[in-house]
Formats: structure tokens, C-alpha cells, sequence
């Protein structure tokens, strides 16, 4: 059976855990789900804040169909349209798979600058240069709406840290020269 959850103008419904579950998952819950921290909001029931997050639920009397209040110590961050949403998910996706596939191949690749002949390193340079400049131009390709304040600056930095990437690897590549 559902627990209601009140925030606001909006509701949402969660199924109600187990009796000796503590306040605190339940807590954690809501917060993954309002987007704000645990410790930034109350939750009251049938007038009474639940303030101990060590209690079992069952202290506090949930059952099913019970309706949960969130007062938050601040006002609700802005929503973000779908739109938006998507946007920065797939700049963050971008930056996570730069992060995880070429960025320990871009800082072997300036190490071994150093100690290795550049002609042994030509290959690997074209195929690090080129997939950061592919990544690069699909973060670059997406165009936030104007208002889209979070999306713009994500994008912003995001293209900042691919741009300062490849900028580090063709001037260790040029400096490998002389």
C-alpha cells in the first residue's frame, strides 16, 4: 500500500517499507526524490514532526494510505523542464565517458611525451586528439534554450574542460618537437 508524500504543489507516492525500517530511509527517499538534502526538510505526520531518523516507522504510526508532509527549511529549488533535464544528462554523460576512457589515455600519453619517440606516439595521439575533438563538438552541439540558466552553464564548462584537454595535449605534442 502507498504512503502519500505532500511537497509543496506537488505529491508522490512510495510504498511503505517495512515496520522496522528506520525514518532515516524513508528520509533518504524522499530527498533522492525532492532533490533536496535529508537534513533540508521536516516530514510530518498527522501534525506531529517525525524528528528522530533512528526510529522505526512503526514509532511514528505509518500505514498504509498515510499522508507525509515535507516542510523544507528553504524554498524548492527551481524545476527543471524534461528538457533541460536531458540536456545536462547528456553533457554529464559526455564528461563521464571522457572521464573514463580517454582521459587516463590522454595523461599516459603526455607522461609518455617524455621518454618515448614521438613517430612511436603518432598514433596514439591522432586517436586521443580525435575522439576529444568528437566529444568536444557533441557537448558543443547542444544548444540550451536561453533560459535554461543550469544547462547553459554546464555546456559552458563542459566545453571549457574538453577545449583545455585537447589545448594541453597539441602543446605537449608541439613542445615533443624541439
Amino acid at each position: 500500500m502507498p504512503v502519500t508524500v505532500r511537497w509543496g504543489d506537488d505529491s508522490f507516492s512510495f510504498s511503505l517499507p517495512r515496520p522496522d525500517t528506520k525514518l532515516a530511509a524513508v528520509r533518504n527517499s524522499i530527498a533522492g526524490v525532492t532533490g533536496l538534502s535529508p537534513g533540508a526538510f521536516h516530514i510530518v505526520h498527522d501534525g506531529a514532526v517525525l524528528a528522530d531518523d533512528s526510529q522505526p516507522i512503526s514509532a511514528y504510526h505509518l500505514r498504509p494510505n498515510s499522508t507525509l508532509a515535507v516542510v523544507a527549511d528553504a524554498p524548492p529549488p527551481p524545476r527543471l523542464s524534461r528538457s533541460e533535464h536531458a540536456q545536462i544528462a547528456a553533457i554529464d554523460a559526455e564528461l563521464t565517458a571522457v572521464d573514463a576512457s580517454l582521459r587516463p589515455d590522454h595523461a599516459r600519453l603526455l607522461a609518455d611525451l617524455a621518454s618515448h619517440p614521438r613517430a612511436a606516439l603518432a598514433k596514439d595521439y591522432a586517436r586521443i586528439s580525435e575522439l576529444l575533438l568528437q566529444a568536444l563538438l557533441r557537448v558543443d552541439g547542444i544548444v540550451p534554450e536561453h533560459e535554461w540558466h543550469t544547462a547553459r552553464a554546464d555546456r559552458k564548462a563542459a566545453v571549457k574542460q574538453l577545449q583545455g584537454l585537447l589545448d594541453q595535449l597539441d602543446a605537449a605534442w608541439a613542445d615533443s618537437r624541439t
